[in-house]
């Protein structure tokens, strides 16, 4: 199926990306409480755990977000993704070219890549069939101290590629706002999500933005 005709209904609002945590059954009961606030995307990123925690974390996710009809992205980790039968899977500059991996997932399932501030990045990507292209870090993140820095007038000019547009880091309910209006059609979240006393009530106002 051709990237234009594939379902990109639910590439839109709070994209949930989860912190690294080692414990299971917390880590699920964060997940869902985003999931009752109306999260209908989220990205399993974990970089520091043990492979076989990992497949465990991942493949206990795919199974809420299925329940709830939402999708499971698997962060830098095709082989994962593929493995548990994941939706997709999102990639950064050094974890795999957009095209063999757009190859080896197929046709139906969701590609997104890092494209930083990089527009021609973000070019390549559109061409090898991506389906969402992910810029960052919008403002200073907790998450990754050193990424370089995207400013909002990115996401209007990455709009000529015709696919969805996240923005990651930095990001809080205060700020969103704005970078919605700069282009984002998807605003993906650590800390001001999963780091708050009420994670479903927080994910409802970030839903309620969009």
């Amino acid at each position: 199926m051709p990237a234009e005709m594939r379902d990109r209904d639910q590439l839109r609002g709070l994209y949930a990306v989860t912190p690294d945590d080692y414990l299971l059954p917390r880590l699920s009961a964060m997940v869902g409480a985003a999931l009752k606030g109306g999260v209908k995307l989220v990205q399993y990123r974990n970089k520091t755990a043990a492979p076989p925690l990992r497949r465990a974390q991942a493949a206990e996710l795919l199974r809420i977000c299925r329940a709830a009809g939402a999708r499971l992205i698997v962060n830098d980790d095709l082989a994962l993704a593929l493995e548990i039968g994941a939706d997709g899977v999102h990639i950064g500059r050094d974890d795999g070219n957009p095209v063999a991996t757009r190859s080896l997932l197929g046709p139906d399932k969701i590609l997104g890549v890092s494209c930083y501030n990089e527009l021609s990045r973000a070019a390549a990507a559109a061409q090898a069939g991506a389906d969402y292209l992910a810029f960052g870090a919008v403002f200073a993140s907790r998450t990754r101290p050193d990424a370089v820095n995207a400013p909002l007038s990115l996401l209007a000019e990455a709009k000529r590629f015709g696919l969805p547009i996240a923005a990651i880091g930095g990001i809080t309910l205060g700020s969103a706002g704005s970078v919605i209006e700069a282009g984002a059609d998807m605003l993906a979240v650590i800390t001001d999500l999963f780091d708050t006393m009420n994670i479903a009530a927080r994910a409802a106002e970030y839903q309620d933005l969009f």
